[in-house]
């Protein structure tokens, strides 16, 4: 039998906020996802509200090609025809999106930079968490300090594969986890109105043209 949920009181409540579009053209859109918002439905009948949702009430040709965590915020792209979503499932499927993220991590971090290569698994008995596990799937991630304060270090995320809450986790090994994380760092959380983690930059090939793309979304915090 499965333990239960680690965030068994968990209320979905998404912000009220209008959607911040980045770019659009015939076979793009991209956002800036608000933090707090599901990128799609979610199983229970309370978590219909999300971003795609409401995307598709502006412009119904939107299609879904990746997703951000519920609580983290930033750059997310759309397709707008059956073949550029192809042509971007493909970009993320062999890793030519290349995408940056900011993050406010617990405690003064050592060194300025590095790689973590620590292969994820599910961590069945205490869903929907993830742990580093031998036997895996392969995970890297580059990170970098960017500023350091007394009790926090501000530090730019680099992932080269994309496992499920991969940043979260690794931040966690390296002994320094992303504060107001109520997964990983549940004694941050009541400290701080959100998951202090941010989708910074996205870069990748543009369907139409073919031409090596990036958009960005200010850090929020």
């Amino acid at each position: 039998m499965h333990k239960p949920s680690l965030i068994p009181d968990f209320a979905y409540d998404p912000p009220d906020t209008p959607l911040q579009i980045l770019h659009e053209d015939a076979a793009i859109l991209v956002l800036d996802k608000p933090a707090g918002l599901l990128t799609v439905p979610g199983k229970l009948e309370n978590r219909q509200d999300c971003l795609i949702t409401r995307l598709q009430a502006a412009r119904w040709d939107a299609l879904t090609v990746h997703r951000l965590d519920c609580d983290t915020s930033g750059v997310i792209i759309f397709a707008r025809t059956k073949q550029a979503q192809g042509f971007l499932g493909q970009e993320f499927e062999h890793r030519r999106a290349q995408k940056t993220y900011i993050a406010r991590v617990h405690g003064r971090v050592e060194g300025d930079s590095g790689t973590l290569d620590l292969p994820l698994a599910s961590d069945w008995d205490y869903r929907p968490r993830q742990k580093v596990d031998p036997a895996g799937r392969p995970a890297q991630t580059d990170w970098q300090v960017i500023d350091r304060g007394e009790t926090e270090t501000r530090v730019r995320l680099t992932p080269h594969t994309g496992r499920s809450h991969q940043l979260r986790v690794h931040m966690l090994a390296l002994g320094h986890p992303i504060i107001g994380d109520q997964i990983y760092a549940p004694e941050t959380s009541r400290l701080y109105p959100r998951l202090m983690l941010h989708a910074e930059t996205l870069s990748l090939h543009h369907p139409t043209t073919g031409d090596r793309v990036t958009f960005t979304a200010p850090t929020p915090f």
